[in-house]
């Protein structure tokens, strides 16, 4: 029988999914053959979902031990065989609910005959064939490989061809209850930690800057790039561009990246020179400020302009400690509002979910 470590099997499906998503979110992708591109396009488009489920099943199973058949997913039908059932029970369906991706509630093999083997014999007693054909040609493909890094690719488009399938799903957000301080800290750090592009740290900068405009009743605007356009090319001074009477009085700028004396040099040029606002606001992980970034911003002081670096996390903690309670609660519906945008990826409003519920279930 075919060997299985089924914690393997999903730690290399999770590590999978992250690197996966992440390129996702940056609309970037795998590369496969256009063959196997075209037989996955119709295998994600059969009526028939188990096929999808069993494709990516099979081929975690030959990722996690390459001598087995992924022909053959009942340990009585020889020497290679595995037991598909249970690694879906204990990996594939559980990977699934939990990335929350459309998915059979019950085990992929209950709709095929008991015994099932992938071949084309099997065809015959199958609603929808040219689904089925395609997943042999899969299955040709995969046994027609050499070197563990095609079937690892391999996974890679499957797992993009499931968070597409989850795009299209309706994912409902979270409600964040009433939660403590130190609460936000752990919340604000899982968020921080997820992939999203950039747009979790933007998403939280501007939930808090909405909440400080409603609680001390300012008359700002509050003007930002949409959540999938760069800032230059949506025309504004910043990522974030805070105005009152019309007039602009910061700029706040989030990334991710990390920022030397040159991002520094050239945001002065094309932001603030331009702008007349004398008050510029780096929000990032000060870890990734560099010393001379640093020295170019004391340049730009010893001019009369301000450009400062203020970690994300420390900043939105230290306005909701200082706000009090009324302000976290205006945070709180600033934040699922946002987070619910139905412009945001599904993948970002999953990231919510998943820490909120690691809040509420402790």
């Amino acid at each position: 029988m075919g060997d299985i470590d089924y914690d393997q099997a999903r730690r290399v499906l999770d590590e999978h999914f992250v690197q996966v998503e992440r390129l996702h979110l940056l609309n970037k992708g795998p590369v496969t053959p256009p063959d196997v591109e075209a037989a996955c396009d119709a295998v994600f488009s059969s009526n028939t979902q188990a096929y999808r489920e069993v494709l990516l099943g099979c081929v975690v199973a030959k990722l996690t031990d390459p001598k087995i058949s992924i022909r053959q997913p009942y340990v009585d039908q020889g020497d290679a065989a595995f037991s598909g059932r249970t690694l879906d029970e204990k990996v594939i369906n559980p990977f699934l609910q939990t990335a929350q991706i459309p998915c059979s509630r019950g085990p992929y093999l209950a709709v095929f005959r008991r015994g099932v083997q992938f071949v084309l014999s099997t065809r015959g007693g199958l609603k929808d064939k040219t689904g089925y054909d395609a997943l042999l040609q899969i299955f040709d493909y995969i046994e027609l490989q050499t070197e563990p890094s095609a079937v690892s690719d391999l996974l890679d488009h499957v797992l993009r061809k499931f968070i597409a399938l989850r795009e299209a799903a309706d994912i409902q957000i979270a409600r964040l209850p009433r939660i403590s301080l130190s609460q936000y800290g752990a919340l604000l750090d899982g968020l921080l930690g997820t992939p999203s592009g950039g747009r979790i740290p933007v998403i939280l900068v501007v939930a808090m800057l909405k909440t400080i405009k409603a609680v001390f009743r300012l008359d700002w605007e509050i003007e930002y790039a949409g959540i999938n356009v760069a800032d230059a090319a949506a025309g504004t001074s910043g990522d974030i561009t805070v105005k009152s009477a019309g007039v602009p009085v910061m700029i706040l700028e989030v990334t991710e990246r990390p920022v030397e004396a040159s991002r520094v040099q050239s945001t002065f040029r094309a932001k603030i020179a331009t702008s007349g606002v004398v008050d510029y606001l780096f929000l990032v992980d000060l870890d990734r400020v560099s010393p001379d970034a640093v020295e170019e911003a004391r340049k730009y002081f010893a001019q009369g302009y301000e450009v400062n670096f203020v970690d994300v996390s420390t900043w939105v903690l230290m306005c909701l400690a200082t706000m009090g309670v009324g302000g976290r609660s205006e945070y709180n519906t600033s934040l699922t509002k946002l987070f619910g945008d139905p412009q945001l990826p599904n993948a970002v409003k999953v990231g919510w979910n998943e820490q909120v519920l690691k809040l509420t279930t402790g």
